[in-house]
């Protein structure tokens, strides 16, 4: 393994703490100022620190300023921060700088092994996720119809043509955008995404085209919009068949000459980028029914690329499941769990009206609600227990089977099934159940491995739940989302900043 550097101007404190890392077989490297470690860091030569163990108060340099020269460089690299217990102000700056842990002095040395340790085993677990991730595959997929989707990509990845995307949500749309873009000549210009469905009408020529300063009520600065952030690279426009009418003509004209106006503004912005446009919708449909221009969709159509439903593709559901229980797995920090061949059978019957989105939520879902390690039919969420698939109704929102699964275990933890609930309230019961179990069985886990931070580890991934759920029923209106979860619009901010979930 790489060594833990360890950065003190007291050479009392490195030689205390090398002797009782190498009594553990933990490999040093000392220096005596925050100088000499961004000079060894720079020079690349060797092996780059495991762990960084820093001193506050040195001379030529602080620990406090060494923390945010390392996170630049090196923003996975966990850093120990020794404090005096007086020094509460560098502890709490310590934290906002993104420090892993900081260690008071004078310190408790088989605590401070222990905590070397612990952020060496962070490292260690960021370097596989890391590996695991550049090595992920970008789409899955063995049915004919997603073969015909690969093959579409590697024909269109370098050409400069403009592409339609249709397909149900939750179909993988953006994966596709985002694959022609890697592909192409392109990839090493920006990629920019946006879902003109999810932005007021008022607020998304500003978004798509930016604004002047002043031109309009709280336009305090000029502001780039998502065209010149896409300059020489890709700008992906989804569910672009609910852009209103009025913007339609702007875009046109963006895609004929290339140039558009911010808005207040008097001069021409020029900007080359490749448009790969989405949509779940019928555009013929719209533009005979008058809500999409028929101009602007042979401009978007040039080359149509049809990415199939799930049901279409069904012998690929085993493969997805397994890889977005993997996936899961890692994202909370667990043992990734097996899924038996009869959940399979139950899953490859079902019809996802929400599609591969909706299958990767069910995956999250059973991470965190299956009580053992490996998945029966029983454990499957309620939507799948019964033998007829619910119908599909517009605007089906993925995460809505899950998350109603939860919310009904939820309910039923804290209230009796009202009378005559029937079968609902002795399925949501069931749900129940099957929560609170899954909750104590990982709480269980977690306390015989020794962790000392169960309570917040265990809150921080049921309110990153809850608040994704809430954002996806909303389809990510924070101040709807707030309301629906009884919380204030400043907490959920707030909680989407502490948990990550930006």
């Amino acid at each position: 393994m790489k060594p833990i550097w360890i950065v003190d101007d007291d050479p009392s404190i490195r030689f205390v703490l090398e002797k009782a890392l190498l009594r553990e077989e933990l490999p040093t490297r000392s220096f005596a100022s925050a100088r000499d470690v961004l000079a060894a860091l720079d020079e690349g030569g060797g092996d780059g620190p495991q762990v960084l163990v820093s001193d506050v108060r040195m001379p030529g340099g602080t620990g406090l300023e060494l923390l945010e020269q390392v996170r630049r460089r090196q923003p996975g690299l966990p850093v120990i921060v020794m404090t005096a217990y007086s020094d509460l102000d560098s502890a709490v700056s310590a934290f906002q700088g993104g420090a892993f842990e900081y260690l008071p002095k004078p310190f408790d040395l088989p605590r401070a092994v222990e905590l070397i340790r612990r952020a060496v085993e962070e490292s260690r677990r960021e370097e596989v996720a890391e590996q695991q991730q550049a090595e992920a595959p970008e789409m899955l997929g063995q049915a004919p119809a997603m073969q015909d989707v690969f093959r579409a990509i590697g024909r269109l990845s370098q050409s400069q043509v403009t592409v339609l995307i249709t397909g149900e949500s939750g179909s993988g749309k953006e994966l596709v955008a985002r694959a022609l873009h890697k592909h192409s000549p392109r990839a090493h210009a920006p990629f920019v995404a946006i879902n003109t469905a999810a932005i007021p009408k008022d607020l998304l020529e500003s978004e798509l085209f930016g604004h002047e300063r002043g031109a309009f009520t709280g336009a305090q600065a000029m502001r780039r919009g998502r065209f010149e952030q896409s300059d020489g690279g890709t700008l992906f426009l989804d569910e672009i068949g609910d852009m209103p009418l009025e913007l339609q003509t702007r875009l046109l004209r963006v895609l004929s000459d290339g140039q558009f106006y911010r808005v207040g503004g008097h001069s021409p912005v020029r900007t080359n980028v490749r448009v790969i446009a989405a949509t779940h919708q019928d555009l013929e449909r719209r533009v005979q029914d008058g809500l999409f221009r028929e101009d602007l969709f042979h401009r978007l159509n040039v080359i149509r690329l049809r990415l199939p439903p799930l049901r279409e593709r069904r012998e690929d559901i085993p493969m997805l499941t397994r890889h977005f229980l993997t996936l899961s797995a890692r994202q909370l920090g667990v043992e990734p769990k097996r899924i038996s061949d009869a959940a399979l059978q139950r899953l490859a019957a079902f019809d996802f009206p929400g599609n591969v989105r909706q299958l990767e939520n069910i995956c999250h879902w059973l991470t965190v609600m299956a009580p053992a390690q490996v998945i029966e039919a029983k454990d499957l969420p309620p939507e799948l227990q019964s033998s007829a698939d619910p119908q599909r109704m517009p605007g089906t929102e993925p995460i809505a089977a899950p998350a109603a699964a939860g919310a009904a275990a939820l309910a039923s933890s804290s209230s009796s099934p009202a009378p005559g609930s029937g079968e609902a309230g002795a399925a949501a019961s069931a749900a129940a159940q099957g929560w609170e179990r899954g909750l104590e069985a990982e709480a269980l886990a977690l306390l015989a491995a020794g962790r000392l931070d169960v309570w917040d580890a265990l809150s921080r991934r049921f309110e990153s739940r809850l608040i994704l759920a809430a954002l996806a029923a909303t389809r990510g209106r924070r101040i709807e989302a707030a309301h629906k979860l009884g919380i204030g619009r400043n907490t959920i901010t707030r909680k989407i900043q502490d948990l990550g979930l930006e």
